[in-house]
């Protein structure tokens, strides 16, 4: 039995732009068993709820499973190379370079970093020692 779309899940021409960015399965394993389309409805559903893994639907992969490419995705990089790869897409469909020309810096982060960080935005304490107060 087919089960009711998320309103997270990718329809069949994001999965068509995803499906060939997902890695292959590692060599010499095992074969890969697991819908890969589900895991990636899966994290997408946990992203956008904002639930525990724990608490994903029954009808996504076991939470571990789904965790383990989420967090192994993340560490070789899998995430930064899809995301790259579609912006490249969606900015070359409105006709524009594929790489960014300009970047936005908050001025904040900027006046933060002039004065050297938290220890010299934060105020000093005064030392009871110095006071001449005795405790």
């Amino acid at each position: 039995m087919e089960r009711q779309p998320y309103p997270s899940d990718l329809t069949d021409a994001q999965w068509e732009e995803v499906e060939r960015l997902i890695p292959p399965p590692k060599r010499g394993g095992r074969p890969r068993k697991t819908n890969m389309r589900e895991v990636i409805n899966a994290i997408l559903y946990f992203l956008r709820t904002g639930c525990q893994w724990q608490y994903l639907p029954h009808e996504f992969p076991k939470a571990k499973t789904v965790y383990h490419y989420f967090w192994s995705w993340g560490k070789d990089d899998t995430w930064q190379r899809m995301h790259d790869c579609l912006r490249d897409k969606v900015r070359q469909q409105a006709g524009r370079e594929t790489s960014p020309s300009a970047g936005v810096i908050d001025s904040q982060t900027v006046k933060t970093t002039e004065k050297g960080g938290p220890p010299a935005t934060t105020r000093a304490r005064k030392s009871r020692a110095g006071s001449g107060t005795s405790s």
